[in-house]
Parts: structure tokens; sequence; C-alpha cells
């Protein structure tokens, strides 16, 4: 199996079965919520923090096949994760996106790497980040929505 064809069955596997998809977590302790005006996907990421550690997250909302997988994944990576290895996480998976030259690490993504199936696609990388700048709103306690925009 080449890496497309990774890329393909990850993708579909989460968006027809996104992990830790729904409400609110009980004791949730930040929200955001974010938008992507072109496509119109629309989430929002929950988060239960505990000492600084992400006991729970959850995402709702709707959207196309990557942005849902996108968010399906994050949720998966980042529970456990502390705030700052968190923030360390979303900045490795940003840059590995929207890096053109191959100069970033998707080695230390793990199985967030196969969203680097959208790279090539500008306009794909903002379905596969939206979930991401939205944890780093949530993270942050802003109250504004996130756009892409």
């Amino acid at each position: 199996m080449d890496l497309r064809d990774l890329y393909e069955e990850v993708i579909l596997d989460h968006n027809r079965n996104p992990r830790n998809f729904g409400a609110k977590p009980e004791g949730c302790t930040c929200t955001a919520h974010g938008h992507n005006p072109l496509c119109g996907d629309d989430v929002q990421v929950h988060l239960k923090l505990d000492d600084g550690v992400i006991s729970d997250i959850t995402f709702e909302g709707r959207g196309c096949a990557i942005s849902t997988a996108s968010a399906s994944l994050m949720t998966e990576a980042l529970k456990g994760k502390s705030e700052s290895e968190a923030r360390a996480l979303f900045d490795a998976v940003r840059a590995y996106l929207t890096d053109k030259d191959g100069n970033s690490d998707a080695d230390s993504l793990g199985k967030l790497a196969v969203l680097g199936g959208v790279k090539d696609y500008p306009m794909r990388v903002k379905c596969a980040t939206l979930a991401w700048h939205t944890l780093q709103a949530a993270l942050e306690h802003r109250d504004e929505p996130v756009t892409t925009e």
C-alpha cells in the first residue's frame, strides 16, 4: 500500500467513524468555535483540562471528510497530553502541512503525517487545519470564532 492509499483509507475511516465526536465533556474547561467560510466546515472543540493536561477532548460540527478526519485524528493524538505538548503538536502539524520545501519532519507526527496528503492543495490545507486552529483558540480561551480566512 502506498502513502496515497493509506491517506485515503485513514481519512475515510476517520470521516465515517470519527473518534471523540460529541457534545462537551462533563467538566469542560475550555471550548472554541471554528468556521471555514469557503467550504462551510464548522467545528467546535471542547477540552477538559486537569492540572494542565487534556484529560478529555471532543469535537462536534459538520464538514468535509478532511476536516472531520483531521479533528478526529487530533482528538486521539491530544488526549493525555499537556497544554505545552498540544501547542507543540499544533505547531508541528501546521508547519508540516504548509511546508512546500519539505523541511518539516513527518516522522515526529506519527499517524498525523497522513494529513500530508493535502499539502499540494491549499484549500484542503485549510480544511485539515481548522480543528487545530480551533484547538489553539480553546487553549487561549478566545471567544471569537476562528476562521481560516
